[in-house]
C-alpha cells in the first residue's frame, strides 16, 4: 500500500515516525542490556576478595 506523498509531509506522520524511531531505540537498548553481564561499579573501587574468612574444608589453610 502506497501512501500519496502529501500524506508523508504531513506533521502527523512525523510524529509517528519520531515515536516509532524512539521506541526502536529504547527497546534495543533493553534488549542489549539484557544480553551483556550486569555492572557493578563497586568493583572498581574494592577488591576482588570480598571474604573475610576462609570457606575451606580446611580453615587453616592459606589462600
Amino acid at each position: 500500500m502506497l501512501l500519496p506523498e502529501s500524506v508523508l509531509h504531513s506533521g502527523l506522520f512525523a510524529v509517528l515516525a519520531a515515536f516509532v524511531a524512539i521506541n526502536t531505540v529504547i527497546y534495543a537498548s533493553l534488549a542489549l542490556s539484557a544480553i551483556l553481564p550486569k555492572i557493578y561499579p563497586t568493583d572498581w573501587f574494592t577488591n576482588r576478595n570480598r571474604r573475610t574468612e576462609t570457606r575451606s574444608i580446611y580453615p587453616d589453610a592459606e589462600g
